[in-house]
């Protein structure tokens, strides 16, 4: 190839990679207006901030210390001073289930930060490398989901010890195959790409091509994996917390202050009221906001959806023709 040519092939690669970037851009803005038209993704990401927020201003919002044990006001229902009543210990339920919220929340975070940091770089390998170092990455990540996710988890804080880092590392472990399959999927139609194979032919680095020309077009799929599993971790945070193996006492957990009020269950039943309410609102609000970004990101939802805008335009103007 003489030197003419390419600079040709340069350029052209340099106007795809512009035109990308514009129409990536202009997809960001259809999305995020696509995401607006959607009131339960709205309503999710409101109650969401919310819950967030009020974990973080726990201490501004209450003067309760969630730990402290005061006997003379045990088992108190719901008033003006207890919005959620006390426990056996006499300790605000409220300000539990705030500060609960940042054990629940935080796990949640970590875990999907955990889950992408070694998931992602493994579905890219595989997936654009192909042949023996898919193979082998692939079936690594068979033998982890051979076994039911909770129960793996529950033999990974078994042997590491019950303990809220443990219960981190464990939920990680469990989710890393879920993000690298995903990826290596989407990395085996990305690689295929007309201006991928075009990068590859005027000799760019492959770490620009997987980070610039791959990542960035297979970001959508991630974005929901992201939201699906953090109300997974918060839900097997929980459960892991419910068994004893989670937040030790006297720390809040939802999952743990659930175990303790099920033994008042009958004398007490405003205990079960408050972390419930909260595992309900976290996972809920974080699942609508999962639809509407798997719709908002879906060019095939925005094209549904102006066909019943046009629909419903047409019938509108017959009606009036009439």
């Amino acid at each position: 190839m003489t030197e003419a040519a390419t600079e040709v092939s340069k350029g052209h690669v340099e106007y795809k990679t512009r035109e990308l970037r514009l129409h990536h851009r202009s997809s960001i803005n259809l999305a995020a207006r696509q995401f607006a038209r959607n009131r339960a993704a709205l309503l999710g990401l409101i109650a969401f901030t919310v819950l967030v927020a009020a974990a973080i201003l726990a201490p501004l919002i209450i003067d309760y210390n969630p730990n402290a044990i005061k006997l003379s006001e045990k088992l108190q229902p719901p008033s003006w001073s207890h919005w959620l009543g006390t426990d056996y210990f006499g300790r605000d339920v409220f300000t539990r289930v705030l500060y609960g919220g940042r054990v629940s929340l935080s796990v949640g975070l970590i875990v999907i930060g955990f889950a992408l940091a070694i998931g992602v770089p493994i579905g890219l390998t595989a997936g654009f490398f192909g042949g023996r170092i898919d193979n082998f990455l692939m079936r690594l990540m068979d033998a982890f989901l051979t076994f039911p996710p909770l129960l793996l988890a529950v033999a990974i804080v078994g042997m590491l010890g019950p303990d809220i880092q443990n219960v981190m590392l464990a939920l990680g472990i469990v989710r890393i195959p879920v993000f690298a399959r995903i990826v290596r999927g989407s990395t085996l139609s990305a690689r295929e790409e007309v201006y991928v194979r075009a990068a590859r032919a005027i000799g760019a680095p492959m770490r620009r091509i997987v980070t610039s020309h791959i990542l960035r077009n297979i970001i959508a799929p991630i974005i929901v994996q992201i939201t699906v599993n953090f109300a997974g971790a918060i839900i097997a945070e929980a459960s892991l917390s419910f068994l004893g193996l989670g937040a030790q006492p006297p720390d809040p957990s939802w999952g743990r202050d659930l175990n303790e009020a099920r033994r008042y269950l009958e004398d007490a039943p405003w205990l079960m009221m408050g972390p419930t309410a909260a595992i309900m609102i976290a996972v809920l609000s974080v699942n609508f906001v999962g639809d509407g970004l798997r719709d908002a990101l879906d060019p095939r939802s925005w094209r549904t959806w102006q066909t019943k805008k046009e629909s419903s335009g047409s019938v509108s103007e017959s009606r009036g023709g009439n």
